[in-house]
């Protein structure tokens, strides 16, 4: 496919809402709510938004730098900006990752749509132990489970199919506002109920002496997650970008939606929490077994609102997972479309059917079946782990050394000023970030991940 050939966004609001669709995720609404409450509220906030600044935005500009110049998949636009199979390895590992993480990520997905479904019938009543047996019941189900994986693999599929403009982009419009409007009402509704303040106050008033090195590292992992750093996505959505888009300037949109979404989430959790005396750090079980007693207690003496509450905090999960899954589904399915030659929807099909068939896998493996286990770690344990401490940190690692050491200055320049049309006043920082900043960040965030510092 030659570059005049290519599709692209049709719109800078386009650009951005399908990119800030694809950092918007669980990320934001799942981890960064129990990842504050576990590490003090807002000195995790502080230093959360520092690293976004630090790490997160050179990074995003870099993976933009190599996709718009490409105007290539993932794993073909590393291949072309460096003429290396060294560095080309970078965007197989990104395309690799993409695709892990879109099987299992599917399967979390999954759970929030039957969350919905359970809002909508009703099931989702009864004390704090319900809740708990509940979610241990359903996540070690054999067969609801992978339906519901199917299901939105098939929903992302039929958004893929019909490609950039009217696929990605026309979804992405729709899909942004709503979330963001389901997020603003139940905002509103969490800060209404008594003892509120509590909550709020743990999460902008912040407590320094609560900081330790571990708050600091989970700030940095989070920022890379959160941003969708080194999973090929970024890289796949600027080679959709056209000539005019201003990198850093998206770049910066980008990072204020993500950071303002994982803001707001923590608005929605925290005051209802405070609300009704459950603790802040619950942990990863938050959204599944903690927060639907949460809204049953915060809102129990109107149970026409509790429902509605909950109802709609399921669906703004669904949302929020979709728009993620979306991008993760385009890396594999643009690669398999350039690389293979075979028509999009073919592509998107292949991707749809072989994530379907590994998040089964990856499913069944939560049942407790030992074949599916190794070294005392689930298959769905074993990929997490796999791609989000190794994978992830070695392509966000290895990108930043392509592009601030390996790469002509000139062509990155060249992208970073839109060929000389823009100031690039930013440049020199942006450079410096890239070659020195951020790889020792990422260094830091892996070895600790790994446990070795």
């Amino acid at each position: 496919m030659s570059q005049q050939e290519r599709a692209n966004f049709g719109s800078k609001l386009g650009v951005i809402l399908a990119t800030a669709g694809s950092a918007v995720g669980l990320g934001n609404v799942w981890r960064f709510p129990y990842m504050t409450g576990e590490n003090g509220g807002a000195a995790f906030i502080f230093f959360y938004i520092l690293c976004v600044i630090i790490l997160g935005l050179p990074c995003m500009v870099s993976e933009f730098i190599i996709g718009r110049h490409a105007q290539s998949n993932t794993a073909r636009a590393y291949r072309k900006m460096s003429g290396s199979k060294v560095w080309a390895a970078i965007g197989y590992l990104s395309v690799i990752t993409g695709f892990l993480i879109t099987s299992y990520y599917a399967v979390v997905s999954g759970w929030c749509l039957q969350y919905v479904y359970a809002s909508v019938m009703g099931h989702l009543q009864g004390d704090p132990e319900f809740f708990k047996q509940y979610f241990a019941d359903f996540s070690s189900n054999p067969v609801k489970p992978i339906l519901w994986t199917v299901i939105i693999l098939g929903i992302t599929h039929l958004v893929i199919q019909n490609g950039v403009r009217n696929g990605i982009e026309k979804a992405s419009k729709m899909l942004m506002p709503t979330l963001f409007i389901l997020l603003l009402v139940l905002v509103v509704s969490s800060c209404m109920l008594p003892n509120a303040i509590a909550g709020i106050e743990f999460l902008f008033k912040p407590d320094f002496s609560k900081v330790t090195p571990d708050v600091l590292l989970g700030a940095l992992g989070q920022a890379f997650y959160s941003m969708s750093i080194g999973m090929g996505c970024l890289c796949t959505y600027a080679s959709y970008f056209s000539r005019q888009t201003n990198l850093l300037r998206s770049a910066v949109q980008i990072g204020l939606i993500d950071t303002f979404v994982a803001i707001l989430a923590g608005l929605m959790i925290f005051p209802a929490a405070f609300s009704v005396g459950v603790s802040p750090d619950s942990g990863p079980s938050l959204i599944f077994i903690t927060l639907p007693n949460v809204f049953q207690q915060a809102f129990g003496g109107m149970p026409v609102l509790g429902y509605i509450i909950s109802l709609a905090f399921y669906a703004l999960l669904s949302l929020a997972a979709l728009t993620s899954l979306i991008s993760l589904h385009e890396v594999s399915t643009a690669f398999f479309h350039e690389e293979l030659h075979v028509g999009r929807s073919r592509a998107a099909l292949l991707v749809t059917v072989t994530c379907s068939v590994v998040g089964a896998f990856c499913s069944l493996s939560l049942c407790g079946y030992d074949s599916l286990s190794m070294l005392g770690k689930t298959l769905f344990d074993i990929f997490d782990f796999i791609t989000g401490q190794v994978f992830l940190p070695v392509c966000g690692f290895l990108t930043c050394l392509m592009v601030g050491w390996y790469l002509p200055h000139k062509i990155v320049r060249e992208e970073f000023t839109n060929w000389g049309t823009l100031r690039g006043k930013f440049f020199h920082v942006y450079l410096f970030s890239i070659k020195y900043v951020c790889p020792l960040c990422i260094l830091i965030i892996f070895l600790h991940q790994l446990g070795l510092i």
